[in-house]
């Protein structure tokens, strides 16, 4: 059985941390090549997206906003009845699945790469369109009502969103830099891959420290954390079908509505929902979640979406 390498040191990562390796990255290796995602991803987009604007772009986007306001909704009723969730902790967990993950996203598109699978240019403006929608409806539905987003959190968690500014910022700068960006494929395209699997590296350890700490409600959580993705991801894939998507797009579209955001919600539901089980949130989506979608979800998305658009 063939596996895709970069994926493969993922695996690694996991197999390291269950050894007990004390496999260290350096202090800030993290965040920088979180970063370097981020960027490389909105100028791949930006460069590839400069003979691809039409009017119908607009249309499409409010139907992606519209995607990440409904994911939610699907979630919570199963975190609020079936795994008996109070409110907030309902409220927190379906906004985490609302959102996106950049780098289950990021996977998803080396792997249709090496496949030589094509997509359309502007899905890094999807990526970046369902950062946020899922963190007001979740608010919302923990606290029923929408008044704790005020200014200072439309300041912080929009508009200074380090997530949002990098691929918008680097989508920007690849659709409008011309021939000029080309000098910079040699660090954002040609290495993309290669980063890519030192940070999956480091996303296997991670998963793995915290599949140690399901405690309550563990059955629960490991269900919804490998059922939501599947829910998300087959109302993606009909989704993409819908708005006439590639077979590549209509895996993406599946990605993104199968991926669970573990970097931008964590920090806005602790800024605005403190009590909150934070660790409940961060276990699902990148201890569950993220390795189900990285070894199953991306490969069987990408799949389904060949089979669907020939």
């Amino acid at each position: 059985m063939m596996i895709d390498a970069v994926v493969a040191f993922f695996i690694l990562g996991i197999v390291c941390q269950l050894l007990g390796a004390k496999l260290s990255f350096p202090d800030g290796l993290y965040k920088t090549l979180s970063m370097f995602l981020m960027i490389a991803i909105g100028l791949k987009g930006g460069l590839a997206l400069q003979a691809h604007v039409d009017s119908s772009l607009l249309t499409m986007s409010l139907v992606v906003i519209a995607f990440g306001l409904t994911l939610p909704l699907l979630a919570y009723p199963l975190l609020r009845y079936f795994g008996q969730l109070d409110k907030i902790n309902a409220g927190a967990v379906a906004a985490h699945y609302g959102s996106v993950s950049v780098a289950t996203y990021a996977v998803a598109v080396a792997l249709l790469e090496a496949g030589n699978i094509s997509y359309e240019a502007y899905f890094p403006l999807f990526v970046v369109l369902l950062e946020m929608p899922a963190i007001l409806v979740g608010l919302m539905l923990a606290k029923g009502n929408l008044k704790i987003v005020n200014g200072e959190f439309i300041k912080k968690e929009l508009i200074a969103n380090q997530s949002i500014l990098l691929m918008l910022g680097g989508l920007a700068i690849g659709y409008m830099g011309g021939a000029s960006v080309q000098k910079l494929s040699p660090m954002f395209i040609d290495l993309f891959s290669g980063v890519l699997a030192l940070f999956l590296l480091k996303m296997g350890i991670v998963a793995a420290e915290q599949l140690s700490t399901l405690k309550k409600n563990s059955m629960f959580l490991i269900s919804f954390a490998i059922l939501m993705p599947m829910i998300g991801g087959l109302a993606g894939t009909g989704l993409g079908l819908v708005m006439g998507l590639s077979a590549g797009g209509v895996a993406l579209m599946a990605v993104l509505g199968a991926s669970a955001s573990y970097i931008a919600v964590p920090a806005a539901m602790k800024e605005s929902l403190p009590e909150a089980n934070a660790g409940m949130s961060i276990t699902a989506s990148l201890g569950i979640t993220f390795p189900f979608n990285v070894l199953i979800g991306v490969p069987f998305f990408i799949a389904l979406g060949s089979y669907l658009v020939q």
